[in-house]
């Protein structure tokens, strides 16, 4: 009985608060905004009415099936959400906070390491924002020694190297970037043994009289790594990077721009 009791008067003084001060209520209503602005914090829909029942509600109802029931119709001060509205605004706090952690800048993995010494991995750090983003579009001819000595040679596309592994550990001097059977292109001068491959970001286009041309799937822009010419093409630049770290490295910076 006093379960009961308690139940109706709960209801009678919900009812009279909206007769009597509707301002006053809804003032008081405020202290349910924290609940919106914190909807993550329930699992489920109980989680959420069990959040809003008081030591009181739990003395004279007994039953916390009957103290939710006092919370969902309404029977207490401020604004309770439905079922409905609950499921609602919790999807939409997910969705809210799915997308802040997808707009949250990436830390670079050349950030804090100290490449004074270094002015091959200094030019990979300077265009590592740019070509993660896709902004810049960066070839990288490198020429050296395998770890069995042999002379390999190739191109590598920076900003598919960058987005499918780890590059800390080269900017940290633990590994070294080599060109790789699976990159643009690759040449082992002892064995003879040569690879060609396309790119997320490059098409390979074979040129007889040309040699080797590049052209940028985004733009449709052709990129000339020839030394001979005098430019590598529109939009785009070449670097020759004096270096001991190899033995020879070239860049090639290509500004893309949408294809109209």
């Amino acid at each position: 009985l006093k379960s009961i009791a308690f139940f109706a008067q709960a209801c009678w003084v919900r009812v009279r608060e909206w007769e009597v001060g509707p301002n006053r209520a809804m003032e008081e209503g405020y202290a349910s905004h924290q609940y919106e602005d914190s909807i993550e914090r329930f699992t489920t829909y109980e989680d959420y009415l069990d959040s809003q029942i008081t030591h009181q509600d739990r003395f004279y109802l007994e039953e916390d099936d009957l103290a939710r029931q006092l919370v969902e119709i309404g029977c207490r001060k401020g604004e309770v959400l439905s079922r409905e509205e609950f499921a609602a605004r919790r999807e939409a706090a997910e969705s809210a906070k799915k997308a802040r952690l997808k707009n949250t800048p990436k830390e670079l993995a050349s950030a804090q390491k100290d490449l004074t010494d270094f002015p091959f991995l200094r030019q990979l750090a300077a265009r590592e924002g740019l070509v993660g983003s896709g902004k810049l579009s960066t070839i990288i001819f490198i020429r050296d020694k395998n770890a069995k000595g042999q002379e390999i040679s190739g191109y590598i596309d920076y900003g598919h190297r960058l987005k499918t592994e780890n590059f800390e550990p080269y900017f940290e001097r633990k590994r070294r970037l080599l060109p790789r059977p699976s990159d643009l292109s690759f040449y082992n001068w002892d064995t003879q043994h040569s690879t060609s491959n396309e790119s997320p970001n490059f098409q390979i286009m074979p040129d007889h009289e040309q040699g080797l041309l590049f052209k940028n799937k985004r733009d449709r822009k052709v990129i000339n790594v020839d030394p001979k010419e005098p430019t590598p093409g529109d939009n785009s630049k070449r670097h020759d990077i004096q270096t001991t770290e190899y033995i020879q490295v070239v860049i090639f910076d290509h500004m893309t721009r949408k294809k109209s």
